[in-house]
């Protein structure tokens, strides 16, 4: 039991994660706007409204019900997403004058009553968009992450004998036992339930469903240091794979 403890104890603690150690998928977002319509061929389920600044119906989102693009000129377009009437995302793109990066400044409540997360993510194009339609279209990569709020960057684990609680500043949590057993997730519409399964000696798999689908699978281990923690993220709604460090505060 000592020994199981010490294991245990590598988790324990509050971590931040290194924006310079984020590493995104490589498979792109696929984004279109041509015609007045705006589409994102690749967010899961796929989505197609009116570019013309006024709200739309989405459905199959958990975070969010409506949105609403406006084109502010040939390079930029502005989002708001709201959720119940409620604003719950904005993101301004702007595609850089040469078309090959752009820059995504937004604000992000969807998932919590909290202060929204902020910051601004860099893309890379990899692939043009048709002829005639708007800059945004095309290919894109996510490369660059600057200007976080920490309240998305901060989370903090604990353990009580074999379970593994989470908590995060923008409220979510969760406490499941660390034998793969399912537990409630909280705090995030998207999330239902949880599976934290312990791997090594400061390793373990985590689990997140939806309506008892597998949405994510985070492959977590905790250097030799105890400093840095390495994640690995298997999205399995769009079948990609990322990776980031964090660091023990």
């Amino acid at each position: 039991m000592p020994v199981l403890a010490m294991a245990q104890s590598a988790f324990e603690g509050t971590w931040k994660i290194d924006l310079n150690k984020v590493q995104m998928s490589k498979k792109p977002d696929i984004l279109l706007l041509q015609n007045g319509v705006f589409q994102c061929k690749t967010c899961v389920p796929a989505i197609s409204v009116k570019a013309d600044g006024e709200d739309h119906s989405v459905t199959g989102h958990p975070y969010f019900d409506s949105i609403a693009v406006d084109v502010v000129d040939d390079h930029t377009i502005r989002e708001t997403d709201k959720k119940g009437g409620k604003v719950v995302g904005t993101s301004t793109t702007a595609v850089a004058a040469d078309g090959k990066t752009a820059v995504v400044d937004f604000t992000d409540s969807s998932d919590t009553d909290a202060a929204p997360i902020t910051g601004k993510v860099t893309m890379t194009r990899v692939e043009a968009g048709p002829a005639g339609s708007h800059h945004v279209s095309g290919a894109w990569r996510s490369t660059g992450f600057q200007n976080f709020s920490d309240n998305g960057l901060l989370m903090t684990f604990k353990v009580d004998g074999d379970h593994l609680s989470m908590t995060t500043q923008t409220g979510q949590s969760y406490s499941a036992k660390m034998d793969g057993t399912e537990a409630p997730y909280k705090g995030d519409p998207g999330i239902t339930s949880v599976s934290v399964m312990k791997t090594g000696a400061s390793s373990f798999t985590e689990t997140d469903k939806r309506d008892g689908k597998p949405i994510s699978v985070a492959e977590v281990k905790v250097a030799a240091d105890g400093k840095t923690m390495n994640v690995v993220v298997h999205d399995k709604l769009r079948g990609t794979t990322s990776t980031f460090a964090a660091d023990k505060q």
